[in-house]
């Protein structure tokens, strides 16, 4: 968030700068100068603004704004997940909000999750249209996460052409053929590499033409999430 859209987003909200500034917790002069770009937007600031503006939570600071991902337990991003609103974790107490670029990346960036969390990821994608593309695009290449998340990215496009979300499904297309232009040969797992060689087989010859094509040993496809797709 710059202080151009910081204006935008108090114009839109109706707030005068007096008000919001009372809001964010600073002087009214002071939100002037962060309208202005004189002062720099603070990870807080956003998260206020995110708060009293009532802005999508794509809108929040995030991590991979610098290339980085941080590395979270099955329990933590289990309790991103459920802070964000995915059905299947409706039953936990919702805890601080992340942004949902940072929540997926970590999500991938891992040799080990439990199966219903990997399941979860192409939620994201599909539930938030307004991420950080870019940034999540560039993160993952840095860290060597693009097959992963392309193939993610296929199933969520195919989720959006099954229930009519023709828009969210261009925009999805289009950051697949981004990822696939540095598709890493390599062949891996989606999240699972401590599956046996026994599973290896029997997935080499039973995935998914869409799951070979990202090089990656999984059976995931869109059939296995009609059950968050209406949520």
């Amino acid at each position: 968030m710059t202080g151009q859209q910081l204006h935008q987003h108090r114009k839109r909200s109706g707030l005068t700068q007096k008000q919001a500034a009372r809001y964010l917790r600073v002087s009214q002069p002071y939100l002037s100068l962060l309208e202005n770009g004189d002062r720099p937007l603070t990870p807080v600031l956003k998260r206020r603004a995110v708060k009293t503006f009532n802005l999508s939570v794509t809108e929040l600071p995030s991590l991979a704004a610098q290339y980085k991902v941080a590395p979270v337990t099955d329990d933590q991003l289990t309790t991103d997940l459920a802070t964000l609103g995915y059905p299947g974790f409706a039953y936990l107490k919702p805890s601080r909000q992340k942004n949902p670029t940072d929540v997926l990346l970590s999500g991938l960036n891992s040799d080990k999750r439990a199966a219903r969390l990997v399941e979860a990821l192409p939620w994201l994608l599909f539930s938030f249209p307004d991420l950080d593309w870019n940034a999540l695009v560039m993160t993952a290449k840095a860290h060597d996460l693009q097959n992963r998340l392309g193939f993610v990215t296929n199933v969520a496009k195919r989720m959006a052409k099954r229930y009519g979300k023709a828009a969210a499904a261009e925009k999805l297309a289009t950051v697949e053929d981004k990822l696939a232009a540095s598709k890493l040969e390599k062949k891996a797992t989606l999240c699972n590499e401590t599956m046996t060689q026994a599973e290896r087989n029997w997935l080499a010859q039973n995935s998914t033409k869409e799951a070979k094509h990202w090089h990656l040993l999984t059976d995931l496809s869109p059939d296995h999430l009609d059950h968050y797709a209406d949520n």
